[in-house]
């Protein structure tokens, strides 16, 4: 009997910085070489080594750690890191891949509220692509929910395959938040899919980022149709560990979430006249 070959894709499995909170950029550089990740997002937020571009590529060269991403800052809690106008934030990201040797920039859809940048954000996005080899990588995000109240805080979707991307992000956390189904998105994002957020999440109103597998979503075939196509983006492992105990709690947390996302990626090749 003639056993499968296991044939692993080129797709790069990466911390995310935040997935150390609330310890510090600096710390997820080590963190991740110490577990064997190949490289790292960087979130860029209120940490002031996550803004500084010098401050990072030391880090890199230092741990023998790449930037693979920069996760624009754009969050409630940094709207005003680099500065308040939102097309500076990206323009600074871009200007930070570049210089980092990081091929995607991961950027949120506008809040409903930044309204000129809502307007313009989509033929914005694809003339910031225009400019460079790195992906502006949209990343899909939820309604808010308080009890029985739904709010749609994005534009203008926070469902960003309704609208034309050059390039998606999935967030398999978010997915669950909005209560959507992750393997139809993934579907409609074929192959404009250029970016994956790998956590988990059981459909509360709250952004879980639960360690892959802890969940509801399916984390475990998403990845194995990535294996399958041949994806050659980036696994991007953003999860919340900021209830860790202990440091080794964390590690435990992220080590797990690793080996979840190896174990996963490893298909089976398929083999000619089997």
């Amino acid at each position: 009997m003639v056993q499968p070959v296991v044939r692993v894709p080129e797709a790069k499995v990466a911390l995310s910085t935040a997935s150390v909170y609330p310890e510090s950029t600096a710390a997820a550089f080590e963190i991740a070489a110490r577990l064997g990740y190949d490289g790292v997002e960087v979130m860029v937020w209120t940490d002031p080594v996550s803004q500084d571009i010098d401050a990072l590529r030391r880090l890199s060269d230092y741990h023998g750690i790449p930037v693979l991403a920069v996760h624009a800052p754009c969050l409630l809690i940094t709207q005003r890191v680099w500065t308040t106008d939102p097309w500076t934030k990206l323009q600074r990201a871009r200007t930070a891949a570049e210089k980092l040797g990081a091929s995607t920039v991961v950027v949120h859809p506008p809040f409903r509220w930044q309204r000129q940048y809502a307007r313009d954000f989509v033929a914005g996005i694809h003339r910031m692509a225009d400019e460079t080899d790195v992906r502006f990588a949209v990343e899909n995000m939820y309604p808010w929910r308080y009890r029985d109240r739904e709010m749609l805080a994005y534009a203008p979707d926070w469902d960003v395959t309704n609208d034309d991307y050059r390039h998606f992000t999935i967030d398999l956390s978010h997915a669950a938040t909005a209560r959507t189904d992750a393997l139809r998105m993934l579907d409609r994002m074929g192959d404009r899919l250029g970016h994956v957020h790998l956590a988990d999440g059981k459909g509360s109103a709250k952004d879980e980022h639960l360690v892959p597998g802890r969940g509801a979503q399916p984390c475990a075939e998403v990845l194995e149709r990535l294996a399958a196509s041949g994806y050659d983006g980036h696994i991007v492992v953003e999860v919340n560990t900021r209830r860790a105990m202990s440091g080794a709690e964390r590690e435990a947390d992220l080590a797990e979430a690793l080996a979840f996302a190896r174990l996963h990626l490893a298909a089976p090749a398929e083999i000619p006249g089997g």
